[in-house]
This record gives C-alpha cells, sequence and structure tokens, in this order.
C-alpha cells in the first residue's frame, strides 16, 4: 500500500468518527471551501456549493505555490490569483495530488 493510500485512509477513519460516514473527495473538498468562506450563510445553491469547491482546490494549492490569494469580496468570498501552471496529469494523477494536498491542509490545521 502506498504512503499516500495509507494516509487517505487514515483520514477516512478520523472523518468517520466524526460524521458517522466516509465523505468522498467532492464532499471534503465542499467542507474545506465552506470553512475558508468567510460568511455564516447555513443553505448554499448548487453554483455555490460549487464555487465552495473551487475556493477549496485554490485554498489547498496555495500550499505548493499554484494560487494566491487577493482578498475578500464585500460577501465574504475569498478570491484568488493563479501564479504557476498546473501540472498536466490523468484524472488518476489529478486526484491523488488533490488527495495530497488534502492531507497537508488537514495536518497544517491539525485536524
Amino acid at each position: 500500500m502506498t504512503d499516500l493510500k495509507l494516509r487517505w485512509q487514515q483520514l477516512e477513519e478520523t472523518l468517520l468518527q466524526r460524521f458517522d460516514k466516509i465523505p468522498d473527495l467532492n464532499a471534503i473538498l465542499l467542507l474545506i471551501g465552506i470553512q475558508e468562506i468567510k460568511n455564516t450563510k447555513k443553505e448554499y445553491t448548487k453554483e455555490e456549493k460549487q464555487d465552495a469547491m473551487h475556493v477549496a482546490v485554490c485554498t489547498l494549492l496555495m500550499q505548493s505555490g499554484y494560487y494566491k490569494l487577493e482578498g475578500y469580496d464585500v460577501d465574504g468570498w475569498p478570491h484568488f490569483e493563479q501564479i504557476k501552471e498546473l501540472p498536466n496529469n490523468t484524472v488518476m494523477e489529478q486526484e491523488a495530488f488533490l488527495k495530497d494536498h488534502v492531507l497537508l491542509f488537514f495536518e497544517q490545521h491539525q485536524i
């Protein structure tokens, strides 16, 4: 078993204990995105959820210098600027790349 798979399984176990089910990668991205939005709104539209997932991806990839935070709008939504090209990966490689960044995010935030 690869190190990434082992670390991901450990995260899944932690999230299972917290939420009573294992969220998939999209659900984890949504959780991260909503956490990063400086907005206390309780309900989000489908479009806002997609935007929150985009916020999560940008937040995660900031860790490796792909994006930088430009600031927040009046509704508390962060805006980012891409500052370097993303790697041209296959779908499987993209998923592993994101999972690695999710794990780093959780480690840095001691979640």
